[in-house]
């Protein structure tokens, strides 16, 4: 009865939501593709040419709108998920930490990058305390991916939660990139404790 409540409510919630509406009418396959819009509006983190990683890319909103409004790109989105074809994307099904992955995708761009960015969350438990300490390990495996993949003054996005681990993920980014800042977008839900991880300027 309860599980069906709130099954309820979350439709009813996304038959509100006005970012849900706009991204079914532009044909976006999430409204986590506003998060993007205005993470760039504010960091201008995008630019035509550059080589990107989107991790945990499904449903690929994110991937749709690097793709079509960037030009002479190279991009791969990489899921466990399996994410459908996207124009000019290289999809990859797989876990990101395994080096197995890590090969492909540096066999793939042959070179290091311009930018990594991430909006994964893992599977909510309705723990917000453990769903926060999961996600924040999941960061710091994206930060550390990141540090590895990007070339010098390369930039990385990822999700965090406000949790145990956020000052611990906030000055890991501190320690390898020039400039960290913390910024939720206004499309993200008020009720929830995600946030994003702007990294720019990875050091030498």
């Amino acid at each position: 009865m309860k599980k069906n409540r709130i099954s309820k409510n979350w439709i009813n919630k996304q038959r509100r939501d006005i970012y849900v509406r706009q991204s079914k009418i532009e044909g976006y396959r999430s409204r986590a593709v506003y998060k993007l819009k205005e993470i760039n509006d504010k960091f201008k983190i995008l630019r035509n040419g550059q080589s990107i990683v989107d991790l945990g890319g499904a449903p690929g909103s994110w991937s749709q709108y690097l793709s079509s409004t960037l030009k002479n790109t190279k991009l791969l989105a990489i899921d466990l998920l399996q994410i459908q074809e996207i124009k000019n994307v290289k999809i990859m099904k797989g876990d990101f930490t395994e080096d197995i992955y890590k090969k492909k995708i540096k066999s793939f761009f042959n070179t290091k990058i311009d930018l990594v960015i991430s909006d994964m969350a893992v599977n909510t438990t309705g723990n917000k305390n453990v769903d926060a300490i999961v996600t924040g390990e999941l960061a710091m495996e994206s930060i550390e991916f990141a540090k590895e993949m990007l070339k010098t003054n390369g930039q990385f996005v990822t999700k965090i939660f406000m949790g145990s681990s956020f000052n611990e993920i906030v000055s890991k980014s501190k320690k390898y990139f020039k400039e960290t800042s913390v910024f939720k977008p206004p499309s993200s839900r008020k009720d929830s404790k995600e946030t994003f991880l702007i990294s720019r300027f990875l050091r030498s």
